[in-house]
């Protein structure tokens, strides 16, 4: 059977895993995203909170995400809880280390004006430090999501949803007579997801971000 044959036959099956695939990447981003923003809004303002934070973040990304998800699989059993965690987590880094660099770039004498004008810091915090940072953030968001497509393929090892499922059986059955199709479709519909949420992240920033300060 071709490559293509096999994507006929197989086409349910694949439209299903890849939405649920890009489903956990969305929802796990979510979560990420509001975690990584909290974290540098807490931390940006001390250079060793900043600095830990990112530290900390930095050390979870070291762990293999197989053996990460393994050690998960104890605590939270297999399935959506162990993919969850480790999305999450492995999301953080990025959009920490974005957060903070933006929050501590935004021009001081804009929020001196602010101050002047009355504004309390909760919001200077809202109406002017987050919107000026929000273009590194954005930046961070995509290259997360970017990671989180791949390490949600792992995800298959504790029985998660997605394309991953699609890889494993064709790894586990290599020499069959469709292993390689199943390796390559889930592999090729990981890419074109990976593709579809950046161009929706280029455009979430031509309509968010001001012409003016866009990089």
């Amino acid at each position: 059977m071709s490559f293509w044959e096999y994507l006929g036959s197989r086409h349910e099956q694949l439209l299903a895993d890849a939405y649920q695939h890009a489903s956990a990447v969305l929802q796990c981003m979510a979560v990420a995203t509001l975690l990584g923003v909290a974290i540098g809004v807490l931390t940006y303002r001390s250079d060793w909170a900043g600095d830990l934070a990112v530290t900390v973040t930095a050390t979870l990304l070291t762990i293999p995400s197989l053996a990460l998800i393994g050690l998960l699989i104890p605590v939270t059993g297999l399935g959506v809880a162990p993919t969850v965690t480790a999305l999450v987590l492995y999301g953080l880094l990025p959009v920490v280390r974005n957060a903070i660099v933006g929050l501590r770039g935004v021009d001081p004498s804009l929020v001196d004006a602010a101050k002047g004008i009355g504004m309390s810091r909760p919001a200077r915090l809202l109406r002017v430090e987050l919107p000026l940072a929000w273009p590194p953030i954005l930046t961070g968001i995509r290259v997360a999501t970017q990671m989180l497509m791949g390490i949600a393929a792992i995800a298959a090892y504790a029985s998660g949803p997605g394309l991953g499922n699609e890889i494993f059986r064709g790894i586990s059955s290599l020499g069959s007579a469709n292993a390689l199709n199943q390796v390559l479709a889930g592999t090729l519909g990981i890419v074109v997801l990976a593709l579809l949420f950046d161009a929706a992240y280029v455009l979430i920033g031509r309509l968010t971000i001001p012409r003016g300060i866009r990089a």
